[in-house]
């Protein structure tokens, strides 16, 4: 397939000879500011304080990461650098609960690491800048996929940020935007996404850079959008999915697709496979992290005699019942269970 008109100019994360460049999204949209990091433990810095974000975007930075953790070992203790590795490794699992793309990218890059006799650093980054170009691949399948879904001439609304911000390139969600814009413009709103505003930040600017049209909304002007027939998909990453079909992504998600379902607008999930945890059966188990609450609250509530707190989960679970269809590098699933989601190695769409 061509892909040679397609917009996609951004890449959040690069390697170098130095190291792992970075793009610091925290900054985004007034700063657009790369730092180069050498070291794991940066890495999982840069994950935990959301410089790097994204469930694609943070496995395939923790792979860079493990490489960066080898280079480090293998120069120090050349003999036993394997015995002492782990402890990068755990930092690494360790900087971001939810995103299971995380775990994944790790467990590969470990079971790699089982297998090398010598020096580790360049067969470990091959396999990195390998994930990392898979993952570019997947997205530009999945915004084929998704794309082909969208029959109707009407908008679409997108929640956080599910672009090349947030994954190797290209996108997930952004990435079924892009491609359905390519073949047919069409109305495309971004929430803002409180509180770190990842949509009025990063989605916005991403498309701007593409030169994609694009309104943004706050995010409680969704249920009007819908009520006055303006969209006709919500289209959304995840950050991790159950094998039922149930999808944790960013706090608000959940909302959106209640709206959705009462208004007779489709809900689409865009994720590559390495985003599904078969071990868990339902969104019930999925750990939710919460950030601290001063991320929340204005500087008069942090005095030691304030009342005042603040609840800060970063994600939400929505039921697979509420969602239209599931797009993987894989293959779709419409109406998501349990037995459809187990189909999806089977065949590319999954009726329902």
């Amino acid at each position: 397939m061509n892909f040679s008109k397609e917009p996609d100019n951004i890449r959040a994360i690069q390697w170098c000879d130095e190291g792992l460049m970075i793009l610091d999204q925290r900054k985004l949209p007034h700063d657009v500011s790369y730092e180069i990091v050498t070291t794991a433990k940066q890495v999982a810095d840069a994950i935990q304080t959301m410089k790097v974000r994204g469930a694609p975007a943070i496995g395939i930075t923790a792979a860079y990461g493990v490489v960066l953790a080898a280079r480090e070992r293998y120069v120090s203790n050349p003999i036993n650098w394997k015995n002492k590795i782990d402890e990068e490794l755990n930092l690494l699992a360790g900087a971001r609960p939810t995103a299971v793309n995380l775990y994944w990218a790790i467990r590969v890059m470990r079971d790699l690491i089982g297998t090398i006799e010598s020096d580790p650093v360049p067969p470990l980054l091959d396999h990195a800048l390998r994930l990392h170009e898979n993952d570019i691949i997947a997205n530009r399948r999945m915004g084929e996929l998704g794309a082909d879904l969208l029959t109707d001439p009407a908008g679409i609304l997108t929640h956080c940020n599910a672009g090349s911000l947030a994954t190797g390139g290209y996108g997930t969600a952004l990435g079924v935007v892009r491609c359905a814009y390519r073949r047919e413009p069409k109305m495309i709103y971004a929430s803002e996404t409180r509180p770190w505003l990842q949509g009025a930040r990063l989605t916005v600017w991403e498309l701007q850079q593409d030169k994609i049209p694009a309104t943004l909304i706050a995010d409680s002007t969704a249920a009007s959008l819908m009520h006055a027939k303006r969209i006709s998909w919500v289209i959304v990453g995840a950050d991790r999915i159950a094998a039922n079909g149930d999808v944790a992504n960013k706090i608000g998600t959940y909302s959106l697709a209640i709206l959705a379902r009462h208004h007779k607008v489709k809900f689409m999930v865009v994720a590559p496979t390495s985003t599904i945890d078969w071990d868990i059966r339902s969104g019930s188990k999925i750990v939710i992290e919460e950030r601290d609450s001063r991320e929340l609250l204005m500087d008069c509530y942090l005095r030691q005699d304030s009342v005042i707190n603040a609840w800060n989960p970063v994600f939400d679970v929505t039921p697979g019942a509420l969602i239209d269809a599931i797009v993987t590098e894989k293959g779709v699933v419409l109406n998501p269970n349990l037995n459809r989601m187990n189909k999806l190695n089977q065949q590319d769409t999954i009726e329902g």
